[in-house]
């Protein structure tokens, strides 16, 4: 008898995406903070002294609100799917048929016969009822569920080493060079994070470049004007 193949263990992109977010988020948002705030300030200051302090004040408060804006907004998050999770615990105690209903229902929803669906919602039911109703009635997939602490720290983690690139750039350039250096050199950081980013999800890499290349264009090149004006100004 022929050997039954084996299919290889699936390994989706969607498993990734909570640690993804995150990591992509710090990283473009370090990149493209410090290196319109180093540019800007470049182009209104009159050592070089001044631009690598206000890159690295920017390094440290960006990381630090980074992880603290990461954590309340994924707190948030957890603490609302905790309450969900409570009232189902309780519905389901008090109401157990009336929940066994609304699970059959939305399987019938989805195409399956009355008495499949009732026969799916039983099974599951009874393997772990609090299970099936987060993932089929609120949606709420394991892999997906809210970690505060691993979004801080990657964030805080993955701004930090995006915003020590341009950091470095802007140390080896000379003061005049620095807007137009670090411009390009973040640029092509950009691009490299969109295509790791969307090689990571299986997204489109030339959809992932264009996209944090273009927003970091923009947002370093309204930098400069505004350190062009003010440094006019003063001047």
């Amino acid at each position: 008898m022929a050997a039954i193949e084996r299919k290889p263990a699936e390994n989706h992109a969607v498993a990734r995406i909570g640690w993804l977010r995150a990591a992509v988020l710090g990283a473009n948002d370090g990149i493209v903070s410090t290196a319109s705030l180093l540019v800007g300030v470049a182009a209104a200051a009159s050592g070089k002294h001044e631009v690598m302090i206000a890159g690295t004040a920017g390094l440290v408060a960006g990381a630090m609100a980074m992880a603290a804006g990461e954590y309340v907004s994924v707190s948030s998050q957890a603490d609302t799917e905790a309450a969900d999770m409570n009232k189902e615990r309780r519905e389901l105690a008090e109401f157990p048929e009336l929940e066994l209903a609304e699970l059959t229902g939305i399987y019938r929803s989805r195409g399956l016969s009355d008495d499949l669906a009732r026969q799916v919602a039983q099974a599951l039911t009874a393997h772990d009822a609090l299970s099936a109703h987060a993932r089929d009635e609120l949606g709420l997939a394991e892999m997906h569920r809210a970690q505060p602490i691993q979004a801080a720290i990657t964030s805080a983690l993955t701004f930090s080493v995006g915003a020590a690139l341009p950091l470095v750039a802007a140390m080896v350039l000379p003061l005049d060079r620095i807007p137009l250096g670090v411009s390009f050199a973040a640029l092509c950081f950009l691009m490299l994070l969109g295509a790791i980013g969307a090689a990571a999800g299986g997204a489109s890499v030339t959809k992932g470049v264009i996209r944090v290349a273009f927003w970091g264009a923009a947002a370093m090149a309204a930098t400069y004007l505004i350190g062009r004006l003010f440094g006019t100004s003063v001047a």
